[in-house]
């Protein structure tokens, strides 16, 4: 038997944007996402036979089988690379929460990939990795590189920026999920009131501008959530009460992330939102990730 560790890491977005619709059907996206250490611990193992594949997870209500992202995840690698006549297992830890706009699923994805590639020493590079990941999820592409990057398109189209100054998060999330699919049905690009300045980020990265980069923040999805909206600005007040110096909704949501100078802060104020919220705990970015 073959066996391999490997963690998912959760990713967060700096700026989000729908600039449109594509030919596809698929919203065109453009925003900055960032790589956190909040993660999933992935533990994948092979062994010789008929090709089956199969999921486990510590979360009684996630799929274990080809529906789990992680599953089709496994599936996609085998039939790029051609590699049968192996049973793969994957057993995931779940910490990141699920329904909460931080990419766990898509993580989890990226994990098998790249733990995939090293289990069979097959030698892919990061850009087919990534490939093989757009076959899977949208955001896959980006949990295989990590880091901090543009992404474009449906949010496969990557363009690796200067990593985020050193700094920490704060991520929590409220009892509530919210629909991916629901949110992007409502989304109207016509009508979107502010945009994030994505430019002005990406060049506030590069500069090694914190607050530059922290100013400009935002996620179009906050506008699009009308009465449920309550519980994001209760957090984001929270966070900014507790000394963040930004925050904003990632993704889909429904948590959100405060951005604080060091880790000292960030558990400080960990401890002071202890108990309020349905999830709450301190994180650190995450560069680039070793292929």
């Amino acid at each position: 038997m073959r066996k391999i560790q490997e963690h998912a890491w959760a990713k967060l977005n700096l700026t989000l944007d729908v600039t449109g619709r594509m030919d596809s059907g698929y919203h065109a996206m453009e925003m900055i996402m960032q790589t956190c250490s909040l993660c999933d611990d992935v533990v994948l193992a092979a062994q010789p036979g008929a090709g089956a594949v199969t999921v486990r997870t510590d979360r009684s209500f996630l799929p274990r089988d080809e529906e789990n992202i992680a599953g089709k995840a496994i599936r996609a690698f085998l039939t790029q690379t051609g590699i049968s006549g192996w049973d793969v297992d994957v057993a995931l830890t779940k910490r990141i929460p699920v329904c909460a706009g931080l990419g766990g699923g898509s993580a989890d994805a990226a994990a098998v990939l790249r733990g995939l590639n090293a289990l069979f020493e097959t030698g892919l590079p990061a850009g087919t990795l990534c490939e093989i990941g757009g076959q899977v999820g949208s955001d896959v592409p980006f949990c295989v590189a990590g880091g901090t990057a543009l992404a474009c398109g449906r949010g496969e189209i990557l363009t690796m920026l200067p990593p985020l100054p050193s700094c920490a998060f704060v991520v929590c999330k409220p009892e509530m999920s919210i629909s991916t699919p629901e949110l992007f049905a409502r989304i109207d690009c016509g009508k979107i009131r502010c945009r994030p300045d994505t430019a002005a980020a990406a060049a506030a990265l590069a500069a090694g501008d914190l607050r530059g980069i922290v100013c400009r923040m935002y996620n179009v999805f906050e506008d699009v959530l009308g009465k449920r909206a309550g519980p994001i600005a209760e957090m984001r007040n929270a966070l900014y009460d507790c000394g963040a110096i930004g925050t904003v909704m990632s993704g889909t949501g429904s948590a959100v992330f405060g951005v604080f100078p060091d880790m000292p802060a960030a558990q400080a104020a960990v401890r002071r939102l202890a108990g309020r919220f349905d999830f709450c705990t301190a994180a650190e970015p995450v560069g680039a990730l070793q292929i």
